[in-house]
């Protein structure tokens, strides 16, 4: 009797472990297939974009080529394609279609951008539909530069004389017009290009091939690094780093705070200057240490502007439909949603000091960290300050202001106790 009833048993035991065996093995192969999918995206999204050095220099001989053939042309394919005064030295990020490349020109580095990969990815000049061998006129050419200038940057249309970037030779070839049409059509050259003599905090253009434009080499931020930039190279700008052991902690000897301030104080400049200095407020919405650069005399530089718009472009902008506040963030560039009509203000709400005091001036002076009770006064204030800034009404200008300058105020003075201290130590080891 027992023996048909343990066999039954056991037959549903054996059943169940197959049955668990069978969803163990599915689960192992859907979990195979969905970790190999995902390799595959991440390859195909992420990975079949990153840096190399022989798809740099594909992408530069192919340049090349269209210069030998006369397709385009420009002030650098001379020293890049034929006397090598140019050279290639490594790829610094492809990121979203934009190629960027360090370069050496005649001994010093360079950087050489451009948006899109391809000479011919960019829009043909409508004007060399002309019959063959005619050129435009050097009137329908400034007349051109100026529309599309005046466009990508958001402003008003204007005479056919203002926001050039560049003057322009009487007679022009093809290939040359071709070639500026392909650099205009590139937001950030049209920046850069526009702002050249106006501001000593956006990067130099030094140049250009076809698509591809140079512009100085500077030390750029690092959002990973503890000081964001790096102080070993900055103080070998200076030249203080020598003998200092590196300095690279800003709360190290005089030389690593005096930088610290220095930069400090420039971001400050540059957020006056980009507020004050131009016909419209100029906006600053992909704040992050990376897209700052700094110069030897530790002027801070603007070297990525994607993100960077005038007024009139920055309400377009932000006049969004939206249903909450949060469907009104812009990056790093906020605005409020009108319930009532479903759409969000073309105000600013926070500005761009705000946002320098939260993500890079908190960084270096207002730690989340507990600080050491060792702290000056004015360093105590300085934070207090900092904090103060980071949480304050952004749409505020004349509060903004008032913080503004009482920020510099405290720099200032510790950067001349800073100076005072590295000054009486190395009269004392002198003596």
């Amino acid at each position: 009797m027992g023996s048909p009833w343990r066999g039954y048993v056991l037959w549903r035991l054996g059943l169940r472990t197959c049955r668990r065996r069978i969803a163990l093995l599915a689960l192992f192969w859907i979990g195979t297939w969905m970790f190999f999918s995902g390799v595959v995206f991440v390859h195909r999204t992420m990975l079949s974009d990153l840096c190399s050095d022989k798809k740099s220099k594909q992408i530069l001989q192919g340049v090349c080529e269209e210069y030998g053939r006369g397709v385009l042309a420009g002030d650098l394919c001379e020293e890049l394609c034929v006397s090598r005064g140019v050279e290639y030295r490594r790829c610094l990020y492809y990121e979203n279609g934009k190629k960027v490349m360090e370069a050496d020109w005649r001994g010093v580095p360079i950087v050489l951008k451009s948006k899109l990969e391809n000479f011919s990815s960019y829009e043909a000049l409508g004007l060399l539909d002309y019959q063959e061998g005619a050129s435009p006129s050097p009137w329908d050419v400034v007349l051109y530069a100026t529309m599309e200038i005046r466009s990508s940057l958001g402003l008003e249309p204007g005479g056919a004389g203002e926001a050039l970037p560049g003057p322009f030779p009487r007679a022009s070839s093809r290939a040359e017009l071709a070639s500026l049409w392909s650099l205009l059509q590139q937001e950030e050259y049209a920046f850069f290009r526009t702002l050249q003599d106006l501001s000593r905090h956006v990067v130099k253009v030094l140049g250009s091939c076809g698509h591809f434009y140079a512009v100085e080499y500077l030390v750029a931020g690092r959002a990973w690094s503890r000081n964001l930039f790096s102080q070993e190279a900055l103080l070998g700008l200076v030249g203080e780093g020598q003998g200092r052991g590196g300095g690279s902690d800003p709360s190290d000897g005089g030389s690593g705070r005096n930088v610290v301030f220095r930069i400090a104080l420039s971001f400050l400049d540059m957020v006056r200057h980009f507020e004050s200095d131009f016909t419209h407020r100029l906006h600053l919405c992909d704040i992050k240490p990376e897209n700052f650069g700094v110069r030897g005399d530790l002027t801070v530089v603007a070297i990525d502007v994607d993100m960077a718009f005038f007024e009139p472009k920055m309400q377009n902008v932000l006049e969004q439909t939206c249903t909450s506040d949060e469907d009104c963030n812009f990056f790093d560039c906020i605005s409020k949603c009108d319930m009532k009509e479903n759409k969000c203000s073309s105000k600013r709400v926070n500005s761009n000091l705000q946002v320098i005091c939260d993500k890079i001036f908190r960084h270096w002076f207002a730690p989340l960290l507990p600080v050491s009770g060792a702290e000056l006064p004015l360093q105590v204030e300085l934070r207090h300050a900092v904090q103060e800034c980071a949480e304050m009404d952004g749409g505020n200008y004349v509060r903004g202001r008032t913080v503004h300058l009482h920020l510099q105020s405290l720099l200032s003075q510790l950067l001349q106790d800073a100076s005072g201290q590295t000054t009486g130590q190395t009269t004392g080891q002198s003596r």
